[in-house]
């Protein structure tokens, strides 16, 4: 049997072919605690060295969905004055999520629709986070549809995940109100000016019905995507902890929008001065809808519809 004794040096076993060192000693045990504890700070400076300094895809995506960005109300209140919001699709009810209704850029009177995601969690679970149901899309036909008949231009603000997808949603046709605003605005039947504005995410089918427009712009740290990246990532890998990966190859961001022709605009985001930007654009939109303004009704159409015919080509 073996007889186990502690000693200075370490522990050690003894039988009977002598005594065999089982332990470390005190000694040793110091140094090596020594240099694994340096271990780990070695390899996180490495790390830190070899980390890109700009950021990944993903990263837009997380600032995109930031509670601290500015929401499309927040735009409509610093950009126009006089807004009177308008409720209801005229078939089933209002939806909070999509804000819609009239107001004055400096003295031109726009109809302003917007996907709204809330601020804190009353008003998120009031709006139901930005995810739009059926009446919400057909409520922003609906003034479309205003818009032209007193000839207003329309600017929609995009921030969306896309459209709700609970069950009430699909009983009422939320694929078909989707499909009714992608087809009248793309087959030239909306004969008014349409700008929309990606300001965070842009997401799926409930983006696109809302920024088939004459004109894209799209700010620097938004997304716009056919699908989140966690559903991709679920979807191609089953694995939603792969969603960095997805966001890479989703292309996303508005940089590569603008290279595969996708936004027409990229909005910088370097100004720390809210009022600033906005003021900047407001410059931006009625420029936009000065030039906008020169063309006749037929050019207005073509145009539309020749912009996303030809993306991909």
């Amino acid at each position: 049997m073996e007889n186990l004794n502690e000693n200075t040096s370490g522990i050690v076993a003894e039988n009977e072919n002598g005594v065999v060192t089982i332990d470390m000693t005190v000694q040793e045990k110091k140094s090596d605690k020594k240099a694994r504890d340096k271990k780990p700070r070695e390899r996180d400076k490495k790390q830190a060295e070899t980390v890109p300094s700009e950021k990944t895809p993903y990263d837009y995506v997380k600032g995109a969905r930031s509670k601290n960005r500015l929401t499309s109300l927040d735009f409509i209140r610093g950009l126009f004055t006089g807004f009177i919001e308008l409720h209801g699709d005229r078939r089933f009810a209002d939806d909070p999520a999509v804000v819609g209704g009239l107001a004055y850029l400096g003295d031109i009177p726009f109809t302003v629709l917007s996907t709204e995601k809330g601020r804190d969690t009353k008003s998120r679970i009031k709006r139901n986070f930005g995810t739009p149901n059926p009446e919400g899309y057909r409520k922003s036909l609906r003034l479309m549809r205003q818009a032209e008949k007193f000839k207003r231009p329309v600017i929609c603000f995009v921030d969306t995940a896309g459209a709700f997808c609970g069950i009430g949603a699909e009983e009422r046709g939320q694929g078909q109100a989707i499909a009714e605003n992608l087809t009248t605005l793309m087959t030239m039947t909306l004969e008014t000016p349409v700008l929309s504005i990606l300001i965070g995410e842009g997401g799926s089918g409930g983006a696109l019905a809302l920024a088939v427009a004459d004109e894209v712009w799209m700010f620097e740290n938004a997304v716009y995507s056919v699908i989140s990246p966690e559903g991709c990532a679920n979807i191609l890998w089953r694995d939603p902890e792969r969603a960095a990966d997805a966001a890479r190859d989703l292309k996303l961001t508005s940089k590569s929008a603008d290279e595969l022709g996708v936004v027409d605009r990229v909005i910088p985001e370097k100004s720390k001065d809210p009022e600033k930007m906005l003021a900047d654009l407001s410059e931006q939109i009625l420029k936009w809808y000065e030039a906008t303004s020169q063309l006749s009704t037929q050019e207005l159409l073509e145009r539309r519809y020749e912009r996303f015919r030809k993306i991909g080509v």
